[in-house]
């Protein structure tokens, strides 16, 4: 008899894991039908003793019994073709086994005990180790399926974000429309943050659409027929230890039966062209489908901001895709080392398994081999999905804009908890809190936001000293300085780009001399921009004004930032108890935390403790109005906003002994702690949150204090 041909049921069976899995879980040709043949052998055994009449009977039932299986062990329980009377390879050899029970008439004690501890004690090791490798399939399905389905929400997360942001840039569009004087220039470079922050947004989400087709087409090419490959081999594996066994139970037979010995070997005859392949072969023979391949993913443009699919690749763009593409390159290098040495793990072990899996001498191996496989498969997943969406951001970028990180040096940063103030050297504003809210460059101390890190050009000198790395922070501020100069100029105009377009325009740097008025003076536009013929018009004209001096507030010494009593508990007499605590016409109401000194038009001196009336805020500047009647701006950082008491119902009052439940998380990979302020934890560990939302981190208390660890590793419990 000739070979049958391979078959390959991850090939030919796309997306098939759950039928493929539910036909190996049959009585026939699955873990629960070891038992049925179990429970025969040992049934077998004990009527052996009471001779031919209960085999007969013996035989009729299990005819009845596989005749209720046949079809469901031939093909499963969904066939696209049912099968009609024909049954598998493994049923028409165990129909020969039972036809030939019913013509062994006589057993004796010897065939009995033989049957009992060498087939049927067997069956059921047999049972319970198959039993366990087609559940840990199971999950190594599921954590595949988590693992893509994971990357599908990541990208509907970006295409939400993505959406917002288009709405942000209208919004402040629109503001720019709105604005006037002073203002007009502060809402044009707050227009134009936020669209450089677009296209920011917009490059990741097309990079997000990338990496989900490249990891859809791994999840239907690879991952997913190499584990119903698999099962098929598992199932083949088991339907030719089956066949060792019957055979062995018919050679025991034969010794005890001299005078049935040609019905015997015709039943193993039959037995041995049973080969497992047989099955699988008509499993998949029944259960092809018309399986259509999902289609990829596309961009979907947002419905505020008309866009197209190419990436933004003006000169903000090329910094961020530039840092991407230098963190894309350092992560592949360091997941390439872990996923080749699990690759190799993986086909050491796909060998021993070939090895011992048809020696039930080494059973305990064979057990110990299969598991560790199974693991080594499902640990290597998070660092193959991390590698191919580095992979795929390295190749998008570089297919867009080239290797733009040649010849340059990337900043070295590390997360930082800023303990006094400390500005940005990228935007220049304040990085505010004690936590990690920002980074620093450990090579030459370059601090920014942690909302600015990618957008920092890689310009590192590399390694400096103390007194060079404070040089370089004046250097940095001076800079930051000339640049907010240099985009003060009036007559500049602001332009809605097309992607590829980039725009100039003047916005004026938070902290200068700009003041609040009411008194708008609009002038005409000029425009410059790179963009060609077709880019869209002008929509906003620019706003002529006086320039002047360039001014930044300096805030007072740390140990002034503590606030002064409340307006309420001043003595008598002071200044702060003459003041009103709430403004006649419903504005809010607010105290002075330090002395101000009007040193320009529309400012108002001001002292410390002084009550205030809050007209107007916008962020930076705040116009106020004291109980004397004069108006004036004086800067937001130096005013204290008063809350209104409120005269509802006192809050509900926890009781006494009941502690605020603590909200935990619990890790979902293990982590090692590369610095001083993290921690490191095992998969499964679970810890208390402190903080959530740390620049990408959270803050957990562990059994050794406090520490960080990546958001995306835990998850809540």
């Amino acid at each position: 008899m000739s070979a049958p041909p391979p078959v390959n049921l991850g090939e030919e069976l796309k997306d098939a894991f759950k039928p493929v899995n539910t036909w190996d879980i049959q009585v026939s040709n699955g873990i629960a039908w070891l038992d049925d043949l179990q429970s025969f052998y040992r049934e077998r055994a004990a009527i052996e003793k009471e001779y031919a009449g209960k085999l007969n009977a013996l035989s009729k039932r299990f005819h009845e019994k596989k005749s209720r299986k046949s079809a469901s062990l031939t093909v499963g329980d969904t066939p696209q073709m049912t099968p009609g009377s024909l049954e598998s390879a493994s049923l028409t050899t165990w129909t020969t086994i039972l036809n030939t029970t019913e013509l062994l008439a006589t057993e004796h004690d010897t065939l009995s005990n033989s049957l009992t501890t060498e087939v049927a004690d067997t069956l059921k090791s047999l049972s319970t180790r198959y039993d366990d490798y087609r559940k840990r399939h199971e999950s190594l399905a599921q954590k595949l399926l988590s693992e893509r389905d994971g990357v599908y929400s990541d990208l509907n997360k970006c295409k939400s974000k993505y959406d917002s942001e288009c709405k942000d840039v209208e919004e402040k569009r629109q503001k720019v429309d709105k604005s006037y004087d002073s203002s007009k220039t502060k809402a044009q470079k707050s227009y134009q943050n936020e669209l450089v922050e677009m296209n920011n947004v917009k490059n990741t989400y097309i990079l997000q659409i990338a990496a989900a087709n490249r990891h859809k087409q791994r999840y239907f090419h690879e991952d997913l027929p190499d584990i119903i490959n698999s099962l098929q081999d598992l199932n083949e594996t088991r339907v030719a230890k089956v066949n060792g066994l019957w055979t062995l139970g018919t050679e025991l037979e034969n010794k005890c039966h001299q005078n049935s010995i040609e019905l015997l070997n015709t039943q193993l005859s039959e037995i041995t062209r049973n080969l497992p392949v047989l099955d699988s072969g008509i499993f998949s023979q029944h259960n092809v489908g018309g399986w259509v391949e999902p289609v990829d993913f596309v961009f979907e443009p947002s419905p505020i901001w008309h866009d197209n699919p190419d990436l933004v690749i003006d000169e903000p763009a090329q910094i961020y895709l530039r840092n991407i593409l230098a963190k894309s390159r350092n992560n592949s290098k360091m997941l390439k080392v872990e996923v080749e040495k699990r690759g190799k793990d993986i086909v050491q072990l796909s060998e021993r398994w070939d090895a011992v899996k048809m020696n039930e001498s080494e059973v305990q191996k064979e057990i110990d081999i299969a598991r560790a496989l199974l693991y080594q498969k499902e640990q290597i997943l998070p660092h193959a999905y991390q590698l191919l969406t580095c992979e795929v951001e390295i190749d998008v970028v570089l297919n867009a804009v080239g290797d733009v990180a040649r010849g340059t040096q990337s900043h070295n940063f590390k997360s930082t908890s800023f303990k006094i103030p400390t500005d940005c050297d990228l935007c220049g504003e304040r990085i505010w809190g004690l936590t990690s809210k920002g980074f620093t460059c450990s090579d030459c101390g370059y601090s920014c936001h942690a909302k600015c890190e990618m957008k920092v050009p890689a310009a590192c000198p590399g390694v400096l000293d103390k007194a060079a790395k404070k040089a370089l922070k004046e250097e940095n501020k001076v800079s930051l300085k000339t640049a907010s100069s240099e985009l003060d100029l009036p007559g500049e105009g602001l332009t809605r780009s097309v992607t590829v377009t980039s725009t100039t325009s003047t916005l004026a740097p938070r902290g200068t001399g700009a003041k609040l008025t009411k008194s708008p003076s609009i002038s005409g536009a000029s425009v410059t921009s790179t963009a060609p013929t077709t880019a869209a018009p002008s929509l906003v004209p620019s706003v002529a004004t006086t320039t002047a001096p360039t001014r930044r507030v300096i805030a007072p010494p740390p140990e002034r930032y503590i606030a002064p009593p409340p307006v309420e508990d001043s003595p008598p007499g002071s200044p702060a108890s003459s003041r009103p605590t709430s403004s006649r016409d419903g504005g809010e109401s607010g105290k002075m935390l330090y002395t101000f000194t009007a040193t320009g038009d529309g400012e108002v001196t001001v002292t410390e403790g002084t009550a205030i009336t809050i007209i107007e805020d916008d962020g930076g500047w705040m116009q106020v109005r004291l109980a004397n009647g004069e108006e004036g701006i004086v800067p937001t950082s130096y005013v204290q906003k008063i809350e209104k008491k409120s005269r509802g119902p006192p809050p509900p009052v926890r009781p006494r002994g009941m502690k605020k439940p603590e909200k935990k998380v619990k890790a979902l990979y293990a982590y090692e702690a590369g610095g001083d302020d993290e921690a490191s934890m095992a998969e499964g560990e679970e810890f208390v949150v402190i903080e959530r939302d740390v620049g990408g981190w959270v803050k957990v208390k562990t059994r050794f204090g406090e520490g960080l660890v990546p958001g995306t590793y835990v998850t809540d419990v």
